[in-house]
């Protein structure tokens, strides 16, 4: 109880909030209507100001009303997830994992399969199912509740994410026409980029697109971009010489393509991808297999 407010009431004015439906907000919290209307008016009452705008045909938040929701919906979720957290330890660390990425191969990095056996034989109550998820539907399978973490590329500036471990850490090669100059020169830098048409990724978020192609080389030259909806359709336009692609390491290690070459290109930030998890939705098996993610990886690191 802080100030007289129970965490009974914080949660019913947020399900009213959610809602903007008493009769809607008092199914999920498991209340009548009668006693959800109650609660918002003691609370209301004790905190000096409206919550809620109420008609016979709609309601709304105040300003005050807003306010207290968005400062209250961020620590009502970080104290479910640290008792969910607390439980689940209690019990010991069960059940089933989904760990959804994006193109396992390039994502999870070389060392998925050492990770999770390492964590199931050190939770042998605890089994890691890997589900391969679409780039532009990551979020949503994570949000929906369907998985339980995500190996994401960075950046991700989600406010709902908690990011854990890198799980890569790559340098750039530029994905380019074996029979163009910068093949048989063997290497690229940046400022070569301006000169050449790059693929760009429709489906990836500005945020992430901008931050593994910038849109200037480093003298300030525009580097034109040429819009692919699939992945499927990025190869054989490099092929063709249509354009070029700036992508990593991994990638020229798994794709091979008649008529494409792979090589260096310096100037360009490394590349990461690291374990993700809904802040809210923290457990005991995602925090346990993110430590053993952090020890694998430690471990190679100092083997290497």
């Amino acid at each position: 109880m802080i100030e007289g407010i129970e965490l009974r009431e914080i949660r019913t004015f947020l399900a009213v909030a959610d809602e903007l439906h008493f009769g809607r907000a008092a199914e999920r919290v498991g209340l009548t209507s009668s006693r959800v209307s109650q609660s918002i008016r003691s609370l209301e009452s004790r905190i000096g100001g409206a919550l809620f705008d109420r008609t016979s045909r709609r309601v709304a938040l105040t300003p005050l009303g807003r306010q207290l929701r968005d400062h209250l919906q961020p620590a009502h979720d970080a104290l479910a997830a640290a008792l969910t957290a607390a439980r689940e330890m209690a019990r010991g660390v069960a059940g089933t994992i989904h760990l959804g990425m994006f193109n396992p191969p390039i994502y999870a990095g070389p060392h998925i399969t050492r990770i999770v056996r390492t964590f199931e034989t050190r939770y042998p109550n605890c089994t890691v199912l890997l589900r391969d998820v679409p780039f532009e539907a990551q979020l949503d399978w994570l949000r929906s509740g369907a998985g339980d973490a995500l190996v994401i590329r960075l950046p991700n500036s989600a406010s709902d994410l908690t990011i854990g471990p890198t799980m890569t850490d790559e340098k750039r090669v530029l994905a380019i026409a074996a029979d163009h100059p910068l093949a048989g020169r063997g290497q690229a830098d940046a400022e070569d980029l301006g000169d050449l048409t790059m693929i760009d990724i429709a489906t990836v978020p500005r945020e992430l697109m901008n931050a593994f192609l910038p849109p200037l080389t480093p003298s300030g030259r525009p580097i034109p971009r040429l819009e692919v909806h699939r992945l499927t359709e990025i190869l054989p336009l490099i092929a063709l010489g249509a354009a070029a692609h700036a992508t990593v390491r991994s990638f020229a290690e798994h794709y091979r393509y008649p008529g494409v070459a792979y090589i260096p290109v310096t100037g360009l930030p490394r590349s990461r991808t690291a374990l993700a998890w809904l802040t809210r939705r923290t457990t005991a098996r995602v925090i346990a297999l993110a430590q053993t993610a952090e020890n694998v990886l430690t471990a190679v690191r100092t083997r290497d």
